[in-house]
C-alpha cells in the first residue's frame, strides 16, 4: 500500500467512524426544537410541582421552548419516573424528581427501573423542609405532645405515597421517636394534607411548600420541621432535633434527571440555563417564603449524592426493620 493509497485509506476509515456520530451532534445543537416534556411523578399542587413550575418557566422562556409539565402520581413517585426510565434520551423528556428517587430501592425492592443506572442527575433545585403537621382542632401543641398520644394510642400518618419523601421524613421521625403508627399512602401531598386538615388523618410530615398555605389558613398547626436549622418559612417552630430526637432530621431536595445516555451537550446546556434560573430575583423571591434552601451541586456531585443516599437508606430500612406497606 502506497502512502497515498494509506492515506486515502485513513482518511476514508476515519469519515467512516464520525458518521454515526454526526446525527447525534446534529440533534443536540439543534436542540431544543420542539416543546420540552418534564414529568412530575407526585400529583398538581404537591410541593414538588410548586418547585417545578417556578424553576421551568424562566428555563422555558431562556430555551424558547415550552416546557410542558405531565402529574403523574401514585406509588410514591415510581409510576411517573417508570414512564421517563423508557423515553428516549433526547433532551425532550425530563424528570423533576425529589428524594423519593433515592428511597426507592428501599421502598420499593422490585420496581421497573434503577435510579442510577436509568437516570442522569443533572441539577438540584434546592432542599425543602418537611414539617410535622396536625390538624389545628387536636390541640396538640408541640412535637413532644404528638409523640406522647402515638405511644398511648394508635396513630396514623399520611404520606405523598409509599417511598415518597413525606413517608420517609415520617419514619425517620418515628423511629427516632420510638413509636408506632399506621402509614396512610396517598397519591400525592394535597390529598393527605386534605384528610389531615378533616382530622380523619392524624398527622403528616409535608413538605413546607405544600403545608404553608393551610398552617396560614390556621387549618394545620406545625409542630416541628426536618431539617437541621430552623426553616425561614417558619421562624418559630422548631426543628425535629430541637425536640429531643437526634437522627430525626432528613434532607428533603427536589431536582432534575433526564434518561441515561442524553447527550453531554443538552445535559450541560440544562445545567447552565437551570442555573441562571436559580439566580434570578423572581425565582429567589418565590423560594424565599417557602423555606427552600440553595443545594449547589454539579452534576457529577448530584449522581453521587443520590447514589450515596440509595445505601444509606437500603442500610436504614434493614437496621430498623422498617417495613413498606
Amino acid at each position: 500500500m502506497t502512502r497515498t493509497t494509506r492515506r486515502r485509506f485513513l482518511h476514508l476509515a476515519g469519515a467512516a467512524l464520525a458518521t454515526p456520530a454526526l446525527p447525534y451532534l446534529a440533534r443536540a445543537q439543534n436542540w431544543p426544537a420542539r416543546p420540552i416534556r418534564a414529568m412530575v411523578p407526585f400529583s398538581a399542587g404537591s410541593s414538588l410541582d410548586i418547585v417545578a413550575r417556578i424553576v421551568l418557566d424562566p428555563v422555558s422562556s431562556q430555551l424558547g421552548q415550552p416546557i410542558v409539565i405531565e402529574n403523574r402520581g401514585g406509588g410514591g413517585g415510581t409510576i411517573g419516573t417508570a414512564i421517563v426510565s423508557k423515553a428516549e434520551a433526547d433532551g425532550y423528556t425530563l424528570l423533576i424528581q425529589a428524594s423519593a428517587h433515592s428511597a426507592a430501592p428501599a421502598a420499593y425492592p422490585n420496581i421497573a427501573y434503577d435510579p442510577v443506572r436509568d437516570f442522569s442527575a443533572v441539577i438540584p433545585f434546592g432542599t425543602v423542609p418537611n414539617v410535622t403537621v396536625v390538624s389545628a382542632d387536636k390541640g396538640i401543641k408541640s412535637l413532644k405532645e404528638l409523640v406522647a398520644a402515638a405511644k398511648s394510642g394508635s396513630l396514623t400518618y399520611g404520606s405523598a405515597g409509599t417511598g415518597s419523601a413525606t413517608h420517609w421524613a415520617a419514619e425517620r421521625l418515628r423511629v427516632a421517636a420510638g413509636f408506632d403508627a399506621v402509614h396512610v399512602p396517598f397519591r400525592g401531598g394535597p390529598e393527605a394534607l386534605t384528610e389531615v386538615v378533616a382530622g380523619r388523618v392524624d398527622f403528616s410530615c409535608m413538605g413546607i411548600s405544600s403545608a404553608l398555605a393551610f398552617i396560614r389558613d390556621g387549618k394545620l398547626t406545625p409542630l416541628a420541621v426536618s431539617t437541621l436549622k430552623r426553616s425561614s418559612a417558619l421562624p418559630d417552630v422548631p426543628t425535629t432535633l430541637e425536640a429531643g430526637y437526634p437522627d430525626s432530621d432528613y434532607n428533603f431536595w427536589m431536582g432534575m434527571l433526564v434518561p441515561s445516555g442524553t447527550p453531554r451537550p443538552i445535559m450541560d446546556r440544562l445545567y447552565e440555563e437551570t442555573q441562571k434560573a436559580l439566580q434570578l430575583p423572581a425565582v429567589k423571591d418565590k423560594f424565599a417564603p417557602q423555606g427552600i434552601e440553595p443545594l449547589p451541586l454539579k452534576s457529577a456531585e448530584f449522581d453521587a449524592l443520590i447514589k450515596k443516599e440509595i445505601d444509606i437508606n437500603l442500610a436504614l430500612v434493614k437496621a430498623a426493620g422498617i417495613k413498606f406497606n
